[in-house]
């Protein structure tokens, strides 16, 4: 039995996300790309591969990663780079993306004869956080005017638009990809190809996913373009689970259990969105509010139902657990950080990757 906490990625959970990828591109005609951003467990890639593209990145070190280690098309974009990488994004990249009209003056040069794009701000989006909203007011995230991105159409190949944030209505996607054609019609029709993003809950139940390929489809068809998309929690949303033991239980006006994993370290989105986990089966007579183990007072993953009365020792599985975790794990308070292990179809369970003080010790100097 391998040792807690651990992340467990389940293979057939996977597998059915990626049945809906491949419903997805053939039915629209659309290429899905993995965004590394949201989900970078290369161990998973060799069964993601087949069903997605490739990848599009957000660092020079994301564009490496999924190059080396998922192949296929490789995009590259980041808010800003820098001298001292362009020369290896382009290099490990199919197509780069700039977020601003002067990182695409300063690197133009630098890129070459690879397709090169722009992020397109359209300023309307579906988040429901002010801090993951990239319409926000004064962002910094993409060019919103249409006569800046006209000044250098000739040059651009495709633009890259992210303004889906968790959206889990089809009607809501069509509305604002409606808008954006309204006001970008002009552009649209001179490229060669369209970014639509992430954040899009196709693998949602209920999701209507034939209505978002016909979507898809018949904008491609209108401006002539290759359409893209962006999924990284919609690959890998009920997936992945992180395994947790019960260390300490006590009652403090209700029922606590300490186990030996943080919000803090090993599922941060819990904390900066203030949401919380599902946990264990979310039946029972039972409540228990399931908590970290490190010293930050607010570390707390959320209140799970239980059939029988919680003891040091039992396992409990934290649910989505899959995107914005791993990639932003870390070593607060210095607590051990969590396996990543995959089930297979078959019920076994294979150890990818453990950590040790060592690694702990070589993250710092």
């Amino acid at each position: 039995m391998i040792p807690t906490p651990y992340y467990l990625i389940d293979e057939s959970a996977l597998m059915r996300n990626m049945q809906v990828m491949d419903r997805i591109r053939e039915r629209s005609g659309a290429k899905l790309l993995l965004a590394l951003k949201c989900f970078a467990t290369w161990s998973a890639f060799d069964l993601m591969s087949p069903h997605m593209d490739g990848t599009t990145s957000s660092s020079l070190y994301e564009v490496k990663l999924g190059r080396q280690k998922f192949g296929k098309e490789t995009h590259a974009y980041s808010v800003a780079f820098s001298d001292h990488e362009i020369d290896e994004v382009v290099a490990h990249s199919d197509k780069i993306i700039f977020n601003s009209l002067n990182q695409f003056l300063r690197f133009e040069s630098r890129a070459g004869g690879k397709p090169k794009g722009l992020r397109l701000n359209p300023g309307v989006s579906c988040a429901g956080f002010d801090l993951a909203d990239p319409a926000r007011p004064f962002s910094r995230l993409g060019e919103t005017d249409p006569e800046r991105i006209l000044s250098i159409i000739d040059r651009l190949d495709g633009v890259m638009i992210h303004n889906n944030c968790e959206n889990d209505r089809f009607e809501s996607f069509d509305a604002l990809l409606g808008q954006v054609e309204q006001r970008y019609g002009d552009i649209l029709r001179r490229l060669k190809w369209v970014s639509l993003g992430g954040g899009i809950s196709f693998t949602e139940p209920g999701y209507a996913v034939d209505a978002l390929c016909d979507r898809l489809k018949r904008f491609a068809q209108d401006y002539g373009v290759q359409v893209y998309l962006e999924p990284g929690e919609a690959a890998v949303r009920h997936t992945t689970t992180l395994e947790v033991s019960v260390l300490d239980v006590g009652f403090r006006g209700k029922n606590l259990a300490v186990v030996d994993s943080s919000t803090e370290a090993h599922m941060l989105d819990l904390l900066i969105y203030r949401e919380t986990a599902p946990i264990g089966q979310g039946r029972g007579e039972h409540a228990y509010e399931i908590c970290g183990k490190t010293c930050l007072a607010g570390d707390i993953f959320g209140e799970g139902l239980f059939e029988q009365p919680l003891q040091v020792g039992d396992r409990i599985s934290i649910g989505d657990a899959g995107g914005y975790t791993m990639v932003k794990k870390n070593w607060f308070n210095g607590i051990d950080m969590p396996a990543i292990a995959i089930r297979k179809a078959d019920g076994s369970v294979r150890l990818v990757r453990a950590f040790s003080f060592d690694d702990y010790v070589g993250s710092l100097s």
